[in-house]
């Protein structure tokens, strides 16, 4: 059995001074450290699903995933900055320490939060918001662990995040 292991987030939060909507997961999973970025590991529909939702081609660099994330004005990081954790499983997490929000919330745009599935959603609430006095709306998580979610229903579910967009057109955003 997988022992816990003391895991700080690895990457730097994602975002620009356009970014309009913020994206916390909970932590990168084993394959996406290893693959050195957001949503690495190649069974995690993240990216299928931003493609989907904004009718644009699924990114495979980095560089390609930041410019989608970019072009439609995403911040993308993690509520956890450091904890323990048994492999990838969120349900082990424990002993956590909460990422800095208004790293990216004092020098964007941010309207909307949105939590990459559940235990994102709670560890913000237990420990972000009231750093932010900001709400957190849950979507279903993009993790291959949530097989109950097929990719069709996780870009019906996540195409909220453009329905904002589409409310907001006179706020300067920028959509195909």
């Amino acid at each position: 059995m997988t022992e816990y292991e003391r895991i700080t987030q690895p990457f730097e939060p994602v975002y620009n001074k356009d970014s309009q909507i913020l994206i916390l997961g909970s932590l990168p999973s084993v394959k996406s450290r290893e693959n050195g970025f957001y949503y690495g590991h190649p069974q995690n529909r993240f990216w299928r699903v931003m493609a989907g939702v904004y009718g644009m081609p699924v990114p495979e660099s980095i560089s390609e995933k930041k410019a989608l994330l970019y072009q439609c004005r995403i911040a993308v990081w993690d509520v956890i900055e450091s904890c323990e954790i048994k492999g990838s499983s969120d349900s082990s997490i424990r002993d956590v320490k909460a990422a800095d929000f208004n790293i990216i919330l004092d020098y964007c745009p941010v309207e909307k939060i949105f939590a990459n599935g559940k235990t994102a959603e709670k560890v913000y609430n237990k420990f972000g918001k009231a750093k932010t006095g900001r709400e957190i709306t849950p979507l279903p998580s993009t993790s291959p662990a949530n097989a109950a979610y097929s990719l069709e229903k996780l870009i019906n579910e996540w195409s909220v995040i453009k329905e904002l967009a589409r409310n907001n057109r006179g706020k300067h955003w920028i959509l195909n």
